[in-house]
């Protein structure tokens, strides 16, 4: 590149770009014609779904995290693109024509797809020519805009209809935490409650900004008062603390509630462990080494919210009464002759895997979420102590059902580690590295190995010098 000019390495730039589109254009037609091969059910009991919209082929369910392994993504990564795909080809022809060319971003046509996904194909062609006119000169930004405005006009009674249905859909949700311990509250709520809300966050930001000087902006105030909500019964003694009384109308207004007197009364008589449960209970899984607790900047890792300084943690638990259970050795594993798996088993089995061991799952799911396996299926007349942290394995609903009923099959390689198998062939281990594919030499040493028994493989492990059989280390 040192010796292009100018001109040659704009051309060259140019050129790249063309290079990557059509690179994606190539992985999506791979991805369509995986579903073509994969468009027929093998038996009565083989699901078949419609990932893309409607007049789009339906795909075997189970085919679908086959694709995802050779990929190396998420499940959900990989159905998307499949019904992005189909529904370009299927549904949005123009639109794709101008994709397959390299003229347009192949995430600008996967968007109008999902957008138009719900409109009806007898219509969706509306949205095909306006965005296939579009897509290759215009901003992403306005296209998009004019496939909004299609889906609208190509189905106004649907469109009025979803309007509707979200309406009454209402909620509130917890962001993802960011790298500096900050997480959005999105809430849905209506506008009345809305503006109850938004008026006491003010009010208390206005007795935060009295108390702690001028040196908090006026939305620092707002997000340290909306931390107050959670806090009934603080919440309560501030605002009586800076309360003043109308002495021109010592009666209470028209609008207070008839229950008022008596709750007052109800509180006052409350002790003060008693104001504390009003606050509501909480679990909260913090993983923290002995060597972070004495560092100024140690890390320490909350479940299903990410890494926090350790200073931090006073902002999660603070101003509550804590509990803490003691740490479990994960060197203790408990047997039981039973199917279901103890709480303490299933303490024991999370801490081990770290999170869902499906290949190339996100490790940041919560333990609610997932359903504890036996890796070595339960035997009702089988041994004793068949169910325990030997052989269980966190694995999410859907997960679990493609390997009961999917042909994809696993087998324990250690405390933490799992050797999966899919319908095809292809093997990946997941451990605490995450999710690596095997090639065939690999494969057999792992499939070679009594079950339970620690391979470790020197191609993949970057610290060991040669392939040994060894119980895992614990820590």
């Amino acid at each position: 590149m040192d010796e292009l000019s100018s001109v040659a390495l704009l051309a060259a730039a140019s050129e790249a770009v063309r290079v990557r589109r059509l690179a994606e254009v190539a992985e999506m037609e791979l991805a369509s014609q995986w579903a073509v091969l994969h468009g027929h059910p093998t038996d009565d009991r083989d699901p078949m779904v419609r990932c893309g919209g409607d007049g789009t082929p339906k795909v075997r369910e189970y085919a679908l995290p086959e694709l995802a392994i050779a990929r190396g993504t998420h499940v959900a990564t990989t159905r998307a693109l499949v019904a992005d795909t189909l529904d370009l080809q299927h549904r949005l022809p123009r639109t794709w024509a101008v994709v397959a060319a390299g003229e347009c971003e192949p995430w600008v046509a996967r968007k109008a797809a999902v957008l138009s996904r719900e409109v009806p194909e007898q219509t969706v062609g509306l949205v095909d020519a306006a965005v296939s006119r579009a897509i290759a000169g215009h901003a992403p930004s306005t296209v998009l805009e004019i496939a909004r405005a299609k889906v609208i006009e190509a189905d106004p009674e649907a469109y009025a209809l979803r309007r509707e249905t979200e309406r009454h859909r209402r909620y509130v949700a917890l962001g993802k935490i960011d790298e500096l311990g900050f997480r959005h509250v999105i809430a849905r709520v209506s506008a009345g409650d809305a503006a109850w809300v938004d008026a006491m966050v003010d009010r208390v930001a206005d007795i935060l900004g009295a108390e702690l000087g001028h040196d908090h902006n006026r939305d620092e105030l707002r997000a340290e008062a909306f931390g107050w909500l959670a806090r009934p019964a603080d919440l309560l003694k501030l605002l009586l603390d800076h309360h003043q009384p109308d002495h021109q109308d010592p009666e209470p207004p028209a609008w207070a509630p008839s229950h008022l007197l008596r709750t007052a009364e109800r509180l006052a008589a409350m002790s003060t462990r008693q104001l504390a449960s009003l606050r509501g209970r909480g679990q909260v899984f913090v993983h923290v080494t002995t060597s972070a607790l004495s560092l100024q900047a140690g890390l320490a890792r909350v479940e299903g919210m990410g890494p926090a300084l350790v200073q931090a943690l006073r902002e999660i638990v603070g101003h509550a009464d804590v509990r803490l259970t003691p740490v479990l050795d994960t060197r203790i594993r408990p047997r039981v002759d039973q199917y279901e798996h103890p709480e303490s088993s299933k303490d024991i089995a999370w801490l081990l895997s770290g999170g869902d061991v499906f290949p190339f799952s996100p490790r940041s799911s919560t333990r609610d979420r997932v359903d504890f396996d036996h890796v070595v299926a339960y035997r009702h007349h089988g041994p004793a102590g068949q169910t325990g942290p030997h052989n269980s394995s966190p694995l999410r609903r859907t997960h679990h059902r493609w390997k009961t009923h999917g042909g994809y099959r696993y087998r324990g390689c250690g405390p933490g580690r799992v050797l999966w198998q899919t319908p095809y062939g292809a093997c990946v281990l997941v451990d605490d590295r995450g999710s690596r594919r095997l090639d065939q030499d690999e494969a057999a040493i792992m499939l070679s190995a009594p079950p339970g028994v620690d391979v470790y493989l020197s191609r993949l492990a970057l610290d060991y010098e040669q392939a040994v059989t060894a119980p895992v280390a614990t820590s």
